[in-house]
């Protein structure tokens, strides 16, 4: 794609084209944010954009870095209202949308742009297709690539990927189809449930299904065929590609004409057959034609006398030549006369030097060898201009009537396109049916009221290495209520991440109108998909594993609303225990608070502290993996239980990995010296302090979020014990401070830290801990 961005000072304009295909959109973006997430969409190769987007706030040299797009800043002339509008009316005539001001003018930039680079009319763009912001989930590139929608996140290979499971298409128009379906999830539930309805027909009329997927896969890609006949780029091979995917429209069409459903009929009866065009190139061009244009042999016989004639001259010369040969060497007797040929004398008549009596005086001597002399007549001159001019004259006049014909093609350039985009719509919605029954995908029921209901739920990638019949399916409850955030703690390797991705990816497909890998999926429209997966550095941009992750949330909790749907994955990893678990605390709690955010999450976590939220929070519970222990070794069970776990078997998984048995031994020591439950016992006292807090605002009627929603994690009382701050004030004033304690504080504040080398802080540390012995 290349995109043009305009702003105007409030809005921007973005219009989006694809040269190959003319496939043009136009949106409008209220806010930087918007337009990152349009780009982010289309990934474009080349971006034009008006001198004040660089003021706009959008960061477009970052933005662009990150996804290696080519920019260009704009004069401002090209942003002129009369000239848009005047180059807007006369390419699309009547066809032109009523734009307002920001449309306008970035389509009118993109237009006066492509004239001047592509060099030609861009009669293939025949459409602007305008839509809203709000048309489409939005999934930024975290969520692209965690959930690996089209490529993988390590090797970027599309085997792998959501994309490589779904595209059983059979025509390049359709695979490109496939892929804009999946990063372009709907957002309104009547659309999607016209592409369900349209799947389902296809799943259960599969004998017709297969047919219409065996007449696509003889079909060229037509959008790239009508964009080199508009550029006049097109060979002779393109239109026999052009004509024998055409002559298979009209079998689609009659074998589409059982679809009942709404989507499918409308794709189906709204196919051109094209069959002038069809009668047109197969009578004017031979069924094998060469690749080069100029070189002849384009047109078939019969499409034109002229050419038939010229055709037969040259196919007829030499046989006219071997016959006035045998006749003058007979009528000379002359037995050694040849007729040759070269490019300076052309053709001519040799004689060696023992017949030259013998040669007829009306011959005209044409060049004197050592041995032999070459002579021409009058009529082998006739014959020359007639041979050697037919050749030039042939390609001459078959080059002129491949071009009338191309031309004839390329002004009925609209209804080709037509048919590309029908075909694109057919495919697509055929393969994503084939892959449904072969899989055992169910239909997703569609609602609005915030309900994510999934029983029995797979990932569809996983489940194809490792078989359906080997993958455990999981049930998964979200809603907006009691069911807003799921802790899910287990064992590493157990399967939290792939349970908590497969869940996306099953309210992502059914947003895109397919089906979905469970028994039963009920799935409320999310408007965004959010995912905290993985850790990596961005060592070009100085960020660390953690600042990396930081990042991330800090987006996320930034642009979610209550209709998103957050897959959070190990919150607060890459820091200290005690950082990494108040951060993690702090992120559940700002998630749960309906004022903050409210969205449904998964929250998949080592911190099993956090199991201690699970009704002291509003909308939080917990969920585990089960896992069955042998001894030292555990048994994945990768089912999703109630409840939570209170160990990581990090040690266990270590030795699945293969680390040495001195290693383990070792791990286990430390692991035991270490373990400490006094942090569990003030969390679990911290919880309940939330409660105590969350039920006094209740009672007052203050907002229970501003009730229990910042307190502290570890308040220290006596023993361990978490006390409130007010309590806290209270027993400041019954301490006892002893004289070693006072002289220790008076001997810190007289410290000029700033003037102590590291060496004499030690020292004065050490001496600080005797006066206190």
């Amino acid at each position: 794609y290349i995109v043009c961005i305009y702003y105007s000072g409030e809005m921007f304009g973005l219009s989006v084209c694809d040269v190959s295909t003319g496939d043009f959109y136009i949106t409008e973006c209220k806010d930087a944010n918007g337009v990152t997430d349009e780009l982010e969409r289309y990934v474009p190769k080349e971006l034009i954009y008006s001198p004040y987007v660089e003021m706009s706030g959008l960061k477009l040299s970052e933005l662009c870095e990150r996804l290696k797009v080519c920019r260009t800043t704009l004069s401002e002339d090209y942003f002129e209202a009369g000239a848009a509008r005047k180059i807007i009316k006369d390419h699309f005539k009547n066809k032109a949308p009523v734009l307002d001001e920001v449309q306008l003018l970035c389509c009118g930039a993109m237009m006066r742009y492509l004239y001047e680079t592509q060099k030609n009319d861009m009669s293939h763009i025949t459409d602007i297709v305008t839509y809203a912001g709000g048309r489409f989930m939005i999934l930024d590139n975290y969520a692209r690539r965690n959930l690996e929608l089209t490529e993988t996140l390590r090797e970027k290979n599309k085997r792998g990927s959501l994309l490589w499971v779904l595209d059983k298409t059979k025509t390049a128009m359709g695979a490109r189809m496939l892929r804009s379906v999946i990063e372009q999830p709907l957002l309104d539930k009547d659309l999607i449930e016209e592409r369900l309805d349209a799947v389902a027909e296809l799943y259960e009329k599969h004998i017709d299904r297969e047919e219409i997927r065996e007449y696509l896969a003889g079909i060229y890609d037509l959008e790239r065929l009508a964009g080199r006949i508009s550029y006049r780029n097109a060979g002779p091979r393109d239109l026999i590609a052009f004509l024998n995917s055409a002559k298979l429209l009209a079998p689609i069409k009659n074998a589409g004409s059982v679809f009942e459903t709404g989507l499918l009929k409308e794709i189906t009866e709204g196919i051109d057959v094209l069959n002038d065009l069809c009668e047109l190139t197969e009578r004017a061009i031979v069924e094998d034609p060469p690749l080069q244009i100029k070189e002849g042999g384009i047109i078939r016989e019969g499409f034109d006398k002229q050419v038939d004639e010229l055709r037969s001259i040259k196919n007829d010369g030499k046989n006219w030549l071997l016959k006035l040969e045998e006749r003058e060497r007979e009528n000379t007797g002359i037995k050694a006369l040849r007729i040759r040929y070269n490019r300076v004398f052309g053709y001519y008549f040799e004689v060696t030097n023992s017949f030259l009596d013998m040669v007829p005086k009306e011959w005209i001597r044409k060049q004197t060898l050592s041995n032999a002399e070459r002579f021409t007549t009058e009529e082998l001159k006739e014959l020359e201009d007639k041979i050697l001019h037919a050749e030039d004259r042939l390609f001459s006049l078959e080059y002129d009537l491949f071009n009338e014909v191309r031309e004839t093609i390329a002004s009925n350039i609209e209804r080709i396109l037509k048919d590309a985009r029908a075909i694109a719509k057919l495919d697509w919605l055929a393969s994503v049916a084939y892959v449904s029954e072969r899989n055992n995908y169910t239909r997703p029921d569609i609602n609005d009221n915030g309900i994510i209901s999934i029983t029995n739920g797979r990932h569809p990638v996983v489940e194809q290495f490792i078989g359906q019949e080997s993958f455990i399916g999981n049930d998964t409850y979200l809603d907006n209520e009691r069911n807003r955030v799921a802790v899910i703690t287990g064992p590493n390797m157990a399967g939290k991440s792939t349970y908590m991705r497969q869940t996306a990816l099953i309210v992502l497909m059914a947003q895109c109108g397919c089906y979905v890998p469970a028994d039963k999926a009920d799935i409320g429209i999310c408007d965004r998909i959010f995912t905290r997966v993985g850790a990596s550095d961005d060592l070009a941009m100085g960020q660390s594993t953690f600042m990396v992750e930081m990042t991330e949330v800090a987006h996320i909790l930034k642009c979610a609303t209550k209709k998103s749907l957050l897959i959070l994955d190990e919150i607060g990893r890459g820091t200290s225990t005690f950082d990494g678990l108040g951060i993690a605390w702090s992120v559940v709690e700002y998630i749960c608070d309906r004022k903050k955010l409210g969205a449904k999450t998964l929250f998949a976590t080592h911190y099993h502290e956090l199991t201690e939220l699970e009704d002291k929070l509003e909308g939080v519970n917990n969920y585990c993996i089960a896992v069955k222990e042998q001894g030292e070794d555990i048994i994945f069970l990768r089912k999703i239980v109630k409840g939570g776990a209170d160990r990581s078997y990090g040690i266990q998984v270590a030795r699945l990995a293969g680390l040495p048995k001195s290693v383990l031994d070792r791990a286990h020591e430390i692991v035991d010296l270490l373990t400490d439950n006094d942090i569990n016992a003030k969390v679990r006292d911290n919880a309940r302090t939330i409660t105590r807090a969350r039920g006094s605002a209740k009672k007052s009627g203050k907002d229970d979020a501003a009730g229990y929603g910042q307190m502290s994690l570890f308040w220290g009382g006596e023993n361990g014990s978490v006390t409130s701050p007010e309590e806290n004030d209270d027993n400041r004033d019954d301490m006892q401070v002893s004289p070693e304690l006072e002289k220790v504080a008076a001997e810190l504040l007289s410290i000029r830290v700033d003037d102590l080398k590291p060496i004499d802080a030690l020292n004065e540390l050490a001496r600080l801990q005797e006066i206190l012995k």
